[in-house]
């Protein structure tokens, strides 16, 4: 089990109150998933990731990290191991090139994921988690369809497929679009503000739980939803 959530906006803002002082902020949830934390920023056209094998609740690195940050795009995660020990290797999120991605759930058909996906991407993998493998999956969809949006598709209708997958609940990310599929566990939308609202910025969050007491809307079970900021807030299905 894990937490995790994405944030995408209109143009970069603060993200501390997700991370550190929501009612149910990433630095609390570590409380109950201390075996590492996570956070992926999006600068102008590069990813920086910052990780660690700490509790986010007692590290100094997060603490520090959470006052600087501004971003119009993050993933953000805590663990709780299940598959693979407390190292730096399976502290998600990971990142491909372009692409960062993390997981909520155990995957348990992983040799079938393995079987399905290219040497090249498997070459890639690092850690020992199901989740790496998982996402080496995906991008192994993405690079046959040389589309995001419909590798994703692709892949996830083969994950439904799969008798006995799992839970495969996931945040992806190519740096301009945030992409988030449930399948087995729980998933939110929240949007705050459109282009409309003046002297507001435009921004959209997905988390595994509600992390504030805001209209959160729930995510069907066994879809895909893309989210994007482009003068406006968008939280649109893909597939289900």
């Amino acid at each position: 089990m894990c937490r995790m959530f994405g944030l995408t906006a209109a143009r970069p803002i603060q993200a501390r109150e997700l991370l550190r002082d929501a009612p149910r902020s990433l630095r609390t949830l570590s409380n109950e998933h201390p075996d590492g934390w996570g956070v992926a920023l999006r600068t102008q056209d590069d990813w920086m990731l910052h990780r660690s094998t700490e509790c986010a609740a007692r590290c100094a690195k997060y603490d520090e990290l959470v006052d600087q940050v501004a971003t119009r795009l993050l993933v953000a995660h805590v663990r709780q191991k299940t598959v693979g020990e407390a190292k730096l290797a399976n502290t998600h999120p990971f990142r491909r090139g372009a692409f960062v991605f993390a997981h909520n759930g155990t995957v348990k058909a992983v040799a079938a994921l393995v079987a399905r996906s290219s040497a090249a991407r498997l070459a890639e993998i690092e850690g020992d988690t199901d989740s790496e493998r998982l996402f080496a999956f995906l991008l192994t969809r993405v690079d046959e369809a040389s589309d995001i949006a419909r590798g994703l598709t692709t892949g996830v209708a083969e994950l439904h497929a799969l008798a006995g997958l799992g839970s495969a609940t996931f945040l992806f990310s190519c740096g301009e679009r945030l992409y988030a599929h449930r399948l087995g566990r729980s998933l939110f939308t929240l949007v705050r503000h459109t282009a409309q609202e003046e002297r507001r910025t435009a921004a959209a969050i997905v988390a595994s739980e509600r992390l504030t007491d805001e209209a959160w809307l729930e995510v069907p079970e066994r879809t895909l939803v893309a989210i994007d900021v482009a003068g406006e807030s968008i939280v649109q299905p893909l597939a289900a």
